[in-house]
C-alpha cells in the first residue's frame, strides 16, 4: 500500500467515525447509545486489522474475520481439586458437556487459522481490563498463539493511555493486574484525553468532541502492523513443524 492508499484509507476511518459519532447525538436510549459505539469500535477495528495487513505487502485475501464461539475445555488439574467422589465421577462420565464457549469482539484468521483475538471498547477501567485478560487467558487455553489486543476509543485506566503513546508506560494499578497473567496484551487507544463520565464523546457540542486524527490512526495501524508481523512469524514456524513432521 503505498502512502497516498494509506492515507486515504485512514480518511474514510475517520469519516465514518465522524459520521456516526454524529448519529449518536439523535440516540436518548443509553442501551441502544453502548450498542452503537461497540458496533463503531469493531468496524474500526477491522478496518484497520486490514489496513495494517495491506500495509505489510500480505494478500487479502489471506485475512478473514469470524465471529463464532470456542469451546474452553476443562482444565485437567482442576479435577485434582474436586470432592466428593460422586462429583467427580460424575464430570468424567459427561466429560463432553464440560466446555464454556468464548468469542471476542472481532476474530482475525490468517490463512485460515484463528490468529489475532481482538476485545473492542469505547472505553476501558481496570475492572473491565481484568475481564479482557481474563477471556484473553482462556482463549490461549485452546490458542497458545494466539495474539490478543485491546482497542479502546477512550482510556480511563490512568497513566499515559490517554496520550495514544507507543508503547505506552501504563498506569500502576493496570501492571498490577496485567502482572497476574500469562498474556502480552497490545492496548490501543484512539481518542486523547481520559474519558469523563460527564462528558460523553457522543453527546453534541465543543465540549463533548473528541477528533479520531489520522496520527491516531496511524499510530494504531503501526502497533497492529507488529502484532501482525509476529502471528505471520509463528503462522510460518507452525508450517515448518508439520511439515518436519511428516
Amino acid at each position: 500500500m503505498t502512502e497516498d492508499q494509506m492515507t486515504e484509507c485512514l480518511k474514510g476511518i475517520r469519516e465514518h467515525y465522524l459520521r456516526e459519532i454524529c448519529a449518536m447525538q439523535r440516540e436518548t436510549r443509553p442501551g441502544t447509545l453502548r450498542a452503537q459505539k461497540g458496533k463503531l469500535v469493531e468496524e474500526i477495528a477491522k478496518m484497520l486489522v486490514r489496513a495494517a495487513w495491506e500495509n505489510l505487502g500480505r494478500p487479502s485475501q489471506t485475512l478473514e474475520f469470524g465471529k463464532g464461539k470456542h469451546d474452553i475445555p476443562l482444565n485437567e488439574e482442576y479435577l485434582g481439586r474436586i470432592s466428593p467422589d460422586e462429583l467427580l465421577n460424575s464430570i468424567r462420565e459427561n466429560r463432553a458437556q464440560y466446555v464454556y464457549k468464548l468469542g471476542c469482539d472481532v476474530q482475525c484468521y490468517l490463512h485460515g487459522s484463528f490468529a489475532l483475538a481482538v476485545e473492542c471498547k469505547s472505553y476501558t477501567e481496570v475492572a473491565m481490563l481484568k475481564r479482557v485478560l481474563i477471556d484473553a487467558t482462556l482463549l490461549k487455553k485452546k490458542y497458545p498463539n494466539i495474539e490478543c489486543v485491546l482497542l479502546q476509543l477512550e482510556s480511563q485506566l490512568g497513566g499515559d493511555y490517554k496520550y495514544g503513546r507507543y508503547p505506552p508506560r501504563g498506569s500502576p494499578s493496570a501492571h498490577t493486574v496485567m502482572s497476574h497473567f500469562d498474556v502480552d496484551l497490545t492496548i490501543i487507544t484512539l481518542l486523547k484525553g481520559e474519558r469523563r463520565v460527564d462528558k460523553p464523546i457522543h453527546k453534541k457540542g465543543k465540549e463533548y468532541f473528541k477528533d479520531l486524527t489520522l496520527d491516531s490512526l496511524r499510530s494504531a495501524v503501526g502497533e497492529l502492523e507488529i502484532v501482525l508481523r509476529r502471528c505471520g512469524h509463528r503462522f510460518q514456524q507452525e508450517i515448518f513443524i508439520a511439515s518436519e513432521s511428516k
